[in-house]
């Protein structure tokens, strides 16, 4: 078993990828091989609308050559999928909007791609918006007919300079839960893929 975690902050090894690493880590300890890919640096471009996937039906985005096709081939092979993102104006950023919507496209193009993959939302926040950029990741995973680990509270971490989510013990231990309800949900669901 195998879960991908992409962290579509523009912030190498900032807050989001700690809280993605922290999930990780307790995947891991699990026995799941598991794989952290950051977007920042990368270009991640939003998608065109060409149908080109849905022509082809090949797993892949033919309407951009970027970060984001490498994501969609891990996203496909992998058992879970974990998606976190820093909270920008109110909402999710602008290269974890690209990767849902080409790969929720993709998908759509490729019946039964992400069907029943374990999935999580992980989102950051200094101050406000972590719901709905939470909300808008979980709409990914619902509309491809994933199945969604949950924690003990919404999967979210306060801090905005790098390594202040660290600090947020709620957040981390939310984190926890999620690794250890995540390894769960994919041990019995590992029959069914």
């Amino acid at each position: 078993m195998k879960v991908v975690a992409f962290s579509g902050s523009a912030r190498k090894g900032g807050n989001t990828a700690r809280m993605l690493e922290r999930v990780l880590g307790v995947l891991a300890a699990e026995g799941i091989e598991t794989e952290l890919v950051e977007l920042a640096g990368k270009k991640a471009q939003g998608c065109t609308v060409c149908l080109k996937c849905r022509e082809r039906a090949d797993r892949r985005c033919h309407g951009r050559n970027d970060a984001i096709n490498e994501c969609i081939t891990k996203a496909g092979e992998a058992d879970g999928i974990i998606i976190g993102s820093p909270v920008y104006f109110a909402d999710i950023t602008p290269e974890t909007k690209a990767l849902i919507d080409r790969l929720g496209y993709v998908a759509g193009a490729n019946p039964g791609m992400l069907d029943r993959k374990v999935g999580a939302a992980v989102v950051v926040e200094r101050r406000a918006g972590a719901v709905r950029a939470f909300d808008s990741i979980m709409h990914l995973f619902m509309i491809r007919q994933m199945i969604v680990a949950g924690s003990r509270y919404w999967n979210l971490g306060l801090g905005a300079a790098p390594g202040e989510v660290e600090a947020d013990e709620e957040g981390m231990a939310t984190m926890d839960v999620l690794g250890t309800n995540m390894a769960w949900l994919l041990k019995q669901t590992a029959h069914a893929r």
